[in-house]
């Protein structure tokens, strides 16, 4: 029976050299799979989870680990002068990269939970380059064709990751600027269609555009007279109570999938992807 130093040696050289330390800094997840033979590592990340109008944007970037950019970081955590520099880095640095658009529509019909996973799926198998890896963002994705890690706050530890939120972020942004073109009523150029005091203010003025995702409670309904009766009814209880002050904003939630979880499918295709001259949603080196 082997001894105890016998079984240290055998069982623990695997985490000696692929388990990165905290120190590692955002890149060292995928340094350690490369050394594992798991590269080259993709991330995948989101944008437009949590709002309740526009497309849901879905991004896979694989990095070239010499070019990583100068300032990269969660999308979040960057300003929006710096996560625009940065995204004009990294269109011209990754090894490859894809985003993916998933209209208001197929959310509202197929469930969000079930846009994103595939949205996923399709970010990942659009990369020109084969990925050996991938880490997502916040929870597991079945079904891609390489094995996966789900990393919570992974666009914090994990460059790869970070990179997909930015690429995500700001093709969602720019796809907002330019509904607010259409739709200046709503002002999607400031809160990027989340469910903002503003936001809420102009969805009981106007009622939802085609751009809104009507599955969600604080969209479902609304219209210029349910903006009305809902303000009449607030101030009424809000009377009897002796209370003054404006109540505080709604905040949207998705109502439950509708049960379907087959492909994104229609006329057009399983989803569609941006494709733009200024805005190409494919890249590879």
């Amino acid at each position: 029976m082997p001894g105890a130093a016998s079984l240290r040696a055998r069982c623990t050289p695997f985490q000696a050299r692929y388990t990165p330390r905290t120190s590692a800094g955002l890149t060292g997840y995928e340094r350690a799979l490369a050394r594992a033979g798991l590269g080259p590592v993709a991330g995948i990340d989101e944008a437009g989870r949590g709002a309740c109008a526009g497309p849901l944007v879905v991004a896979a970037v694989i990095l070239d680990p010499r070019r990583v950019p100068a300032g990269l970081a969660d999308s979040k955590a960057l300003a929006p002068p710096a996560r625009e520099a940065v995204y004009r880095k990294l269109v011209r640095s990754a090894l490859a990269w894809h985003a993916v658009v998933i209209p208001a529509a197929d959310i509202d019909e197929l469930g969000l939970h079930v846009c994103n996973v595939a949205g996923m799926r399709r970010a990942l198998a659009g990369l020109a380059v084969a990925p050996g890896y991938a880490l997502t963002d916040g929870f597991p994705v079945p079904g891609l064709p390489v094995p996966a890690l789900a990393m919570w706050q992974g666009d914090e530890v994990a460059a790869c990751v970070a990179a997909a939120s930015v690429i995500a972020k700001v093709t969602r942004d720019s796809i907002m600027m330019r509904l607010h073109e259409t739709y200046p009523e709503y002002g999607f150029t400031r809160h990027k269609g989340y469910s903002t005091a503003e936001h809420m203010a102009a969805l009981a003025d106007h009622g939802p555009c085609p751009e809104h995702r009507r599955s969600f409670a604080n969209v479902a309904g609304r219209s210029p007279a349910a903006g009305a009766a809902e303000a009449a009814e607030v101030a009424e209880v809000a009377a009897l109570a002796g209370v003054t002050g404006a109540p505080a904003a709604a905040v949207g939630s998705a109502a439950p999938a509708n049960g379907r979880s087959g492909p994104l499918q229609d006329d057009r295709g399983p989803m569609v992807d941006l494709m733009e001259p200024r805005l190409v949603c494919r890249h590879s080196a």
